[in-house]
This record gives structure tokens, C-alpha cells and sequence, in this order.
């Protein structure tokens, strides 16, 4: 979603080639960038909203609003829909 919207951009796009292992310093930094960022988002939509913390946690932010709007992103830029960084993964890791 990040990515996406330009909000994050990696110092080289070469990581946009190939693919990262779960473990690499480049997802473990995408990620955690990821979750610093929605920590302080969640509170702005709480309150567009008129919502809690209670009632909108950020698991359904999560959920509901940054996977739903990052798979829709990924389908605008990408035909196939795939995330912009390749992640080697079975399915079990994410």
C-alpha cells in the first residue's frame, strides 16, 4: 500500500526485480516502516470515523482497509496483482 502510493520509496529500485526472502533486511524494514506508519494513521481514521480504539482496532484496519485497498492498488499497477516487492514465501509467512 506504501509503496504504492508513493508514500515509501526504496533507496534503489533494484528491489523491485527478483525476489526477498522473509528475512531479508529489506522486508523486515518494509514491514516494520509499514506497521510505524499505520500506528500513526490509525488514529486519524479513528477519529474521520468518530470511532475508538475499542471499536476500530487495528487489526480491522488492517483487514478491512489497508489489505482490501493494497490488493485493489496492486491490480492498478500491476496486471497480475502481485505486491511491488516480491517476497519468497510459501504462503504461511504473511
Amino acid at each position: 500500500l506504501f509503496l504504492d502510493l508513493d508514500v515509501l520509496s526504496p533507496r534503489n529500485s533494484d528491489v523491485y526485480h527478483g525476489s526477498h526472502s522473509p528475512d531479508s533486511e529489506l522486508v523486515v524494514e518494509w514491514r516494520a516502516l509499514t506497521l510505524a506508519l499505520l500506528d500513526r494513521l490509525a488514529p486519524l481514521i479513528r477519529q474521520e470515523l468518530n470511532l475508538s480504539q475499542h471499536s476500530l482496532p487495528l487489526g480491522a484496519i488492517l483487514e478491512g482497509g489497508t489489505w482490501a485497498t493494497g490488493r485493489q492498488l496492486a491490480f492498478e499497477k500491476r496486471a497480475n496483482g502481485d505486491p511491488p516487492i516480491t517476497v519468497q514465501s510459501n504462503g504461511t509467512i504473511f
